[in-house]
Protein backbone atom coordinates (compact mmCIF):
# COMPACT_ATOMS: atom_id res chain seq x y z
CA UNK A 1 0.00 0.00 0.00
CA UNK A 2 1.13 3.08 -1.02
CA UNK A 3 1.03 6.49 1.64
CA UNK A 4 -2.07 8.05 1.74
CA UNK A 5 -1.57 11.92 1.55
CA UNK A 6 -4.83 13.70 2.60
CA UNK A 7 -6.49 11.22 5.37
CA UNK A 8 -8.88 13.16 7.39
CA UNK A 9 -7.20 13.54 11.26
CA UNK A 10 -8.29 14.09 13.89
CA UNK A 11 -7.16 14.99 17.95
CA UNK A 12 -9.19 16.58 20.53
CA UNK A 13 -8.10 20.32 19.67
CA UNK A 14 -7.74 20.15 15.24
CA UNK A 15 -9.38 18.70 12.45
CA UNK A 16 -7.38 18.42 9.64
CA UNK A 17 -9.07 17.54 6.59
CA UNK A 18 -7.98 17.45 2.57
CA UNK A 19 -7.60 21.08 1.51
CA UNK A 20 -10.81 21.93 -1.18
CA UNK A 21 -10.68 24.50 -4.06
CA UNK A 22 -13.55 26.15 -1.46
CA UNK A 23 -11.25 27.23 1.10
CA UNK A 24 -9.44 29.60 -0.42
CA UNK A 25 -11.57 32.43 0.69
CA UNK A 26 -11.21 31.29 4.78
CA UNK A 27 -7.68 30.06 4.54
CA UNK A 28 -6.66 33.23 2.98
CA UNK A 29 -8.45 35.59 6.07
CA UNK A 30 -5.88 33.57 8.07
CA UNK A 31 -2.43 33.69 5.82
CA UNK A 32 -3.41 37.38 5.20
CA UNK A 33 -1.61 38.16 8.68
CA UNK A 34 2.24 40.12 7.19
CA UNK A 35 3.00 38.77 10.42
CA UNK A 36 2.08 35.24 10.07
CA UNK A 37 5.55 35.26 7.39
CA UNK A 38 7.55 37.57 8.98
CA UNK A 39 10.13 35.32 9.53
CA UNK A 40 9.23 32.92 6.48
CA UNK A 41 11.79 32.69 3.45
CA UNK A 42 8.18 34.45 1.41
CA UNK A 43 7.23 36.94 3.49
CA UNK A 44 5.22 38.14 1.19
CA UNK A 45 2.89 35.30 0.98
CA UNK A 46 0.16 37.71 3.49
CA UNK A 47 -0.69 39.31 -0.29
CA UNK A 48 -3.55 37.77 -2.32
CA UNK A 49 -1.98 37.02 -5.59
CA UNK A 50 1.00 35.64 -3.99
CA UNK A 51 -1.10 33.61 -1.86
CA UNK A 52 -3.33 32.24 -4.68
CA UNK A 53 -0.03 30.55 -6.10
CA UNK A 54 0.30 28.89 -2.45
CA UNK A 55 -2.89 27.99 -2.15
CA UNK A 56 -2.92 26.41 -6.12
CA UNK A 57 0.72 24.22 -5.31
CA UNK A 58 -1.01 22.56 -2.31
CA UNK A 59 -4.26 21.95 -4.32
CA UNK A 60 -1.54 20.30 -7.07
CA UNK A 61 0.65 18.40 -4.29
CA UNK A 62 -2.55 16.29 -3.31
CA UNK A 63 -0.96 16.83 0.17
CA UNK A 64 -2.62 19.35 1.73
CA UNK A 65 -4.71 19.81 4.70
CA UNK A 66 -6.84 22.74 6.28
CA UNK A 67 -6.43 22.93 10.12
CA UNK A 68 -10.14 23.35 11.65
CA UNK A 69 -10.55 24.21 15.59
CA UNK A 70 -12.96 21.61 16.77
CA UNK A 71 -13.79 23.94 19.33
CA UNK A 72 -15.57 26.45 16.79
CA UNK A 73 -15.35 25.07 13.47
CA UNK A 74 -13.31 28.09 12.33
CA UNK A 75 -10.61 27.44 9.93
CA UNK A 76 -7.47 28.70 11.31
CA UNK A 77 -4.55 27.17 8.87
CA UNK A 78 -2.61 25.05 6.69
CA UNK A 79 -0.05 22.31 6.09
CA UNK A 80 0.76 19.22 4.07
CA UNK A 81 2.55 16.09 3.10
CA UNK A 82 5.03 15.77 -0.15
CA UNK A 83 8.06 14.62 -1.57
CA UNK A 84 6.89 11.05 -0.53
CA UNK A 85 9.62 8.94 -1.21
CA UNK A 86 8.92 5.01 -1.09
CA UNK A 87 12.20 3.94 -2.30
CA UNK A 88 13.60 5.69 0.77
CA UNK A 89 10.80 5.26 3.48
CA UNK A 90 10.53 9.52 3.64
CA UNK A 91 7.93 11.52 3.68
CA UNK A 92 8.03 15.73 4.37
CA UNK A 93 6.00 17.48 6.55
CA UNK A 94 5.83 21.76 5.98
CA UNK A 95 3.82 24.64 4.16
CA UNK A 96 2.56 24.95 7.90
CA UNK A 97 0.41 28.38 9.49
CA UNK A 98 -1.48 28.91 11.67
CA UNK A 99 -3.25 31.85 13.33
CA UNK A 100 -1.13 33.91 15.69
CA UNK A 101 -4.43 33.23 17.96
CA UNK A 102 -3.14 29.66 18.07
CA UNK A 103 0.32 30.13 18.19
CA UNK A 104 2.53 29.25 21.49
CA UNK A 105 0.05 26.80 22.75
CA UNK A 106 -1.01 23.18 21.95
CA UNK A 107 -2.12 23.29 18.82
CA UNK A 108 1.07 22.98 16.38
CA UNK A 109 2.13 19.88 18.63
CA UNK A 110 -1.28 18.72 17.92
CA UNK A 111 -1.26 18.93 14.71
CA UNK A 112 2.26 17.63 13.99
CA UNK A 113 1.46 14.97 16.02
CA UNK A 114 -1.17 13.53 14.45
CA UNK A 115 0.69 14.19 11.04
CA UNK A 116 3.75 12.38 12.80
CA UNK A 117 1.46 9.24 13.84
CA UNK A 118 -0.32 8.60 10.62
CA UNK A 119 3.34 9.26 8.67
CA UNK A 120 5.25 6.93 10.77
CA UNK A 121 2.46 3.98 10.24
CA UNK A 122 3.82 4.24 6.54
CA UNK A 123 7.33 5.51 6.23
CA UNK A 124 10.52 5.36 8.40
CA UNK A 125 11.65 9.21 8.16
CA UNK A 126 9.68 12.48 8.24
CA UNK A 127 11.56 15.40 7.17
CA UNK A 128 11.03 19.06 7.76
CA UNK A 129 12.68 21.36 6.18
CA UNK A 130 12.79 25.19 7.36
CA UNK A 131 14.38 28.40 6.56
CA UNK A 132 17.45 29.13 7.96
CA UNK A 133 15.89 32.43 9.92
CA UNK A 134 12.89 31.31 10.83
CA UNK A 135 13.72 30.77 13.92
CA UNK A 136 9.93 30.15 15.35
CA UNK A 137 9.47 27.18 13.51
CA UNK A 138 12.97 25.75 13.89
CA UNK A 139 12.00 25.78 17.63
CA UNK A 140 8.77 24.70 16.72
CA UNK A 141 9.82 21.66 15.06
CA UNK A 142 12.83 20.83 17.88
CA UNK A 143 9.96 21.18 20.90
CA UNK A 144 8.48 18.03 18.60
CA UNK A 145 11.45 16.01 18.91
CA UNK A 146 13.17 17.08 14.84
CA UNK A 147 16.66 16.60 14.85
CA UNK A 148 19.01 18.90 12.78
CA UNK A 149 20.49 16.89 9.69
CA UNK A 150 22.22 19.30 7.72
CA UNK A 151 21.13 21.73 5.27
CA UNK A 152 19.94 21.45 1.36
CA UNK A 153 19.25 23.71 -1.51
CA UNK A 154 15.50 25.13 -1.65
CA UNK A 155 13.52 26.40 -4.63
CA UNK A 156 14.38 29.93 -4.14
CA UNK A 157 18.55 29.52 -4.62
CA UNK A 158 18.97 29.30 -0.66
CA UNK A 159 19.22 26.88 1.70
CA UNK A 160 16.84 25.44 4.31
CA UNK A 161 17.47 23.61 7.71
CA UNK A 162 17.02 19.75 7.14
CA UNK A 163 15.14 18.29 10.85
CA UNK A 164 14.46 14.34 10.56
CA UNK A 165 12.18 12.59 12.87
CA UNK A 166 12.65 8.62 12.49
CA UNK A 167 10.11 5.52 13.67
CA UNK A 168 11.81 3.61 16.14
CA UNK A 169 10.11 0.71 14.45
CA UNK A 170 10.51 -0.66 10.74
CA UNK A 171 7.36 0.96 8.91
CA UNK A 172 4.94 -1.26 7.57
CA UNK A 173 4.33 -1.19 3.40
Amino acid sequence: MGFPLQPTLQGKLLLLRPLQPDDFDELFAVASDPLIWEQHPERERYREEVFRGFFQSGMESGGAFVVVDRKDGRTIGSTRFANYDAANSEIEIGWTFLARSHWGGAYNGEMKRLMLEHALRHVRRVVFRVGPENLRSRRAVEKIGGVAAGTKPDSRGGESVVYEITALQPASE
